[in-house]
């Protein structure tokens, strides 16, 4: 494999990860705030929740969903550090 397609893979997953990012914490927090807040769990409105702290657990899970994604792209095109 060459080295640009290891730079698309590697491109690829970020935007992922970014579009992941942004629809958390700009959709979910304004965009679909009003929609989300008509969902209760816990007797807090779901959108107060993300803004809160819902998208923070689904930023740290994106951390590790990213560094577990890149270790195995890193595998695939014989560039891992093991």
């Amino acid at each position: 494999m060459s080295q640009r397609t290891y730079w698309q893979d590697n491109l690829r997953l970020v935007a992922v990860c970014l579009v992941i990012w942004f629809a958390v914490s700009f959709g979910c927090g304004v965009l679909w705030l009003d929609a989300l807040n008509r969902i209760e769990i816990g007797g807090f409105r779901l959108g107060f929740w993300f803004a809160q702290q819902g998208s923070i657990y689904v930023f740290v899970a994106l951390i590790f969903f990213y560094a577990r994604r890149m270790t195995a792209i890193d595998a695939a095109h014989g560039v891992s550090e093991d």
